[in-house]
């Protein structure tokens, strides 16, 4: 008996050691993944086997599922090419930009494949109420087609005031698409204003559903999140940045209210790119081609409105080109030579983007980046901090809003050129979301955000390289070590 239970525990022991370095291989080999990282999961795997082994099985590629990527990549086909010469683009779309900020807009079609686009007008919208009266103002206009992403949609004032906007355009023979996320915006989806959406002849999708969480985490990831905002009417409007649909007050998380959010409306040609991002999310989850509505011929501004402003959709996600995102923004940081200012509620970057940051400063640019002084993820809030020390030493002005969540996602260069939208400076942004920014130049509207970020500004609290200093030995040891643990969140 006791020698059975010897071969039982060697061959266990054998089992183990074999699937350990099993991983440890998959964990060396995997493409895309920064020494760091693999370092970080080199280490939990060791430290920690059984743990490891399962939090890497889970957590440690970013994995969508084979079927998910499987109906991705076929919606994806079916969807018509949106390439435009912008040297060769009629005159009322024809993007004009100085050459030094063009090479920004090249990395940008790199990632989506949409080139900048001219014959724009846009608009910063006042807050985050104001913006959800626009929208609701614009679908109760809509003369063909209303689609609506969020990643968060509450039942509360706001949600419902979309919701209503919604059912009574469908009423009158609009088509209306709306899509939420079926993690972010549960509450939404398990409620009766959903039900009646859909009882109201509006079509209705979840993005990236879970099912039954157990089987989903055998097939994919369940926190690769669609974090998109994005909303589209009559193939000429639309809306981009940081607000879901919700009320500020955010009561599902009210201990950090309000949301303080961005939100622009533009009108043009720019409306088609999103389009497109929208039909790339729509189309994977519902047997509902609306490709045709691609195909049609780009609408053309108002000779009153030429050249306006140039713009392009930046779309971001863990099926798109690998380190899209972070090279977006590292680009941008690189090019600034006078000014940069940086707003953004989650700050874990990879080592590149915090070098891009330091030498922005370095190099005499006037660099400020502001971030919440509370923020609703106490691992965010700890590892942010850990990066204070040296973003101070290099120059970097850093400044903490008291009055809320900032949760705008902005960043402005020489006051020429703004990129907006839903991605933040984080890991989660960088390789797990679904994300849509828009990326434009122009001095005017750029100004307006300018003024915005100075509002923050003139707000928060500047942080000296001497309070970081005094920081107890506890405290920076809690933020590096919750650093550290970033490559592998």
């Amino acid at each position: 008996m006791a020698d059975h239970s010897g071969l039982i525990a060697t061959l266990l022991l054998l089992l183990h050691f074999t699937l350990q370095l099993s991983v440890l291989a998959r964990v060396l080999l995997r493409p895309h993944r920064e020494p760091a990282s693999r370092m970080a999961w080199v280490v939990v795997v060791i430290a920690v086997p059984l743990v490891g082994i399962i939090a890497y099985l889970l957590f440690g590629e970013v994995n969508i599922g084979q079927r998910r990527a499987d109906r991705l990549r076929h919606a994806q086909a079916q969807l018509p090419t949106l390439r435009l010469d912008p040297e060769r683009a009629p005159a009322g779309i024809r993007p004009v930009i100085p050459e030094r900020h063009r090479h920004l807009f090249r990395v940008g079609e790199s990632i989506s494949g949409f080139a900048p686009i001219g014959g724009n007008r846009a608009e910063l919208m006042a807050d985050s109420n104001a913006a959800i009266d626009a929208m609701v103002a614009d679908i109760d206009r809509a003369q063909d087609h209303v689609h609506v992403l969020f990643y968060i949609w509450l039942p509360d004032n706001n949600g419902r005031r979309v919701a209503d906007a919604l059912i009574r355009a469908a009423g009158r023979g609009i088509t209306c698409r709306a899509m939420a996320d079926d993690l972010g915006s549960r509450a939404m989806i398990r409620s009766e204003h959903w039900r009646r959406m859909a009882a109201g002849g509006v079509h209705l999708a979840r993005a990236l559903p879970i099912g039954n969480p157990l089987v989903r985490v055998l097939t994919g990831r369940i926190d690769l999140r669609n974090h998109r905002k994005i909303v589209v009417i009559d193939d000429w409007i639309t809306y981009c940045g940081s607000q879901n649909c919700a009320d500020p007050e955010f009561r599902v998380k009210a201990k950090y209210a309000p949301w303080v959010d961005a939100m622009m409306r533009f009108e043009g040609p720019i409306a088609r790119q999103n389009q497109h991002l929208f039909a790339g999310d729509w189309l994977p989850h519902v047997d509902d081609s609306i490709d045709a509505l691609l195909r049609r011929p780009l609408p053309q501004p108002d000779p009153a409105a030429i050249p306006g402003l140039p713009a392009q959709v930046v779309g971001t996600g863990p099926t798109v080109r690998w380190s899209a995102m972070p090279q977006m923004f590292e680009e941008l940081i690189y090019s600034a030579r006078r000014e940069l200012v940086v707003t953004t509620p989650y700050y874990v970057p990879d080592e590149s983007m915090q070098a891009a940051l330091c030498a922005s400063a370095h190099r005499g640019v006037n660099t400020r980046v502001v971030f919440p002084a509370r923020n609703d993820s106490w691992v965010v809030a700890a590892a942010s901090r850990s990066y204070y020390a040296e973003l101070l030493e290099a120059g970097v002005q850093i400044l903490e809003y008291p009055d809320g969540l900032l949760h705008t996602k902005s960043l402005t260069v020489d006051g020429a050129v703004t990129l907006i939208g839903s991605a933040n400076m984080d890991r989660r942004s960088f390789e797990l979301n679904y994300e849509n920014n828009i990326l434009f130049h122009d001095p005017g509207l750029t100004a307006d955000v300018r003024r915005r970020q100075d509002s923050y500004i003139a707000a928060s609290r500047i942080v000296t390289a001497a309070e970081v200093a005094t920081w107890s030995r506890r405290r920076r040891l809690w933020n590096n070590i919750i650093a550290m643990l970033g490559p592998v969140l």
